[in-house]
């Protein structure tokens, strides 16, 4: 984990080298040599052989592959820090759990949380700032924002809020401190049993915990400990990818007024808007799988064994999918992006994430008329190789 985060670094376009990696070679192979990828102890297997698929139909290929390419990858990723959960699951496994866990995620279940969970959480921050005129959307509403959704929909007692945001905030800060996110993981553990224990005592009607707890398929229920990991990873795959998509949706129109007018005219490209957002600016840009044998893919060997790293971002702005990748335009017609993957392992919370984005889209323009970027700010922009959003969002607007 640490080595990896020392390879990232931190960049603020790298669409270019993206562009450059898959004119030349669509799957890059990068021999690590004795270092390992993304270990986090001595006892972690080394991987010492990379392979990165930057364009949009090898991307595809490989995410609904499940067969030649493990999701077993995350076990060595997010894995560490929240333990066995669907993410790292193949089949036959994946399907029970998927099974169990998607009934919290129904369509009846999302729409009672529309206007009492997260239309009340989006009213209440900007209850904070709309009579200021000015505010910075990131720490003052996009940040929090998914955050609170979840303490809400979970079922978590106000006053644990401030306990629960600063664990959460550590745990989704893994790349930049490992030792806290595993930290924050133990005691976020601990308190969360509390919380299933009680919802196995008194089930309630309103919350996810009480959902995954109910759950039932072919007579069989979620144990505690297949429940911990969920919860563990709505944080990083929740509230993380959230966040920084609402920023970035945010980001694009501001920055083009251009755009955001013809969404303030006509609330019917709100869902095009947010889908071309997670498209131009993917907030999480790789995701990774391990090849269970010897494939061909794109002309290259990849040998059993080896890590793939699928750039969810080249393949967003691959000019063989997408007319003029570059540019955020919400009338694209090209179809939406792989922000959410594909095949077996696509997003479960994708329905929920797009809920919260257009929720929020929707109170910005209702409640901040004559919304702009700062004149006085310098340098806002969009950063980061591993995730990307910009890191702040300074607006002015006429106040209430």
């Amino acid at each position: 984990m640490r080595q990896f985060v020392e390879l990232a670094g931190d960049v603020r376009d790298p669409y270019p080298m993206f562009a450059g990696i898959r004119a030349e070679a669509p799957v890059l192979h990068v021999e690590l040599g004795a270092g390992a990828l993304y270990r986090h102890d001595e006892q972690a297997p080394r991987i010492t052989s990379l392979f990165t698929v930057t364009s949009y139909e090898l991307a595809q290929q490989v995410l609904t592959d499940h067969e030649r390419f493990s999701s077993a990858a995350n076990a060595m990723t997010v894995g560490s820090v929240i333990g066995h959960s669907i993410l790292e699951m193949d089949p036959p496994e994946h399907q029970g759990h998927r099974a169990l866990v998607a009934k919290a995620f129904r369509t009846r279940v999302l729409e009672q949380w529309s206007d009492a969970v997260i239309g009340r959480c989006v009213a209440e921050l900007i209850d904070d700032f709309v009579s200021d005129g000015r505010a910075d959307l990131v720490p003052q509403l996009t940040f929090p924002f998914p955050m609170r959704v979840i303490a809400r929909v979970l079922g978590l007692p106000e006053a644990d809020w401030p306990r629960f945001l600063r664990l959460s905030t550590q745990l989704i800060a893994v790349m930049r401190n490992y030792d806290g996110a595993v930290a924050a993981s133990r005691e976020l553990r601990g308190y969360f049993g509390e919380i299933i224990a009680d919802r196995r005592r008194f089930t309630r009607d309103d919350d996810l915990v009480s959902q995954l707890v109910a759950a039932e398929v072919d007579g069989r229920r979620l144990s505690d400990d297949e429940i911990y990991p969920f919860l563990l990873l709505l944080l990083p795959a929740g509230a993380e990818t959230t966040y920084r998509s609402s920023s970035n949706l945010l980001f694009g129109l501001l920055s083009d007024p251009g755009q955001l007018e013809l969404v303030r005219a006509d609330r019917e490209l709100v869902p095009q808007a947010i889908e071309e957002a997670l498209r131009w600016e993917t907030p999480l840009l790789t995701v990774a799988r391990l090849a269970t044998a010897d494939v061909e893919l794109g002309g290259v060997h990849v040998p059993a064994g080896s890590f793939v790293a699928v750039s969810l971002g080249a393949a967003n702005r691959d000019p063989g999918r997408y007319g003029s990748p570059e540019l955020f335009d919400v009338m694209r017609e090209d179809g939406s992006g792989l922000s959410f993957g594909t095949g077996i392992h696509k997003c479960l919370g994708m329905h929920l994430a797009r809920m919260e984005m257009r929720v929020l889209l929707g109170a910005v323009l209702d409640r901040l008329p004559g919304l702009r970027l700062d004149p006085e700010a310098e340098d806002v922009h969009i950063h980061g190789l591993i995730f990307r959003s910009p890191p702040n969002l300074p607006v002015r607007f006429d106040p209430a």
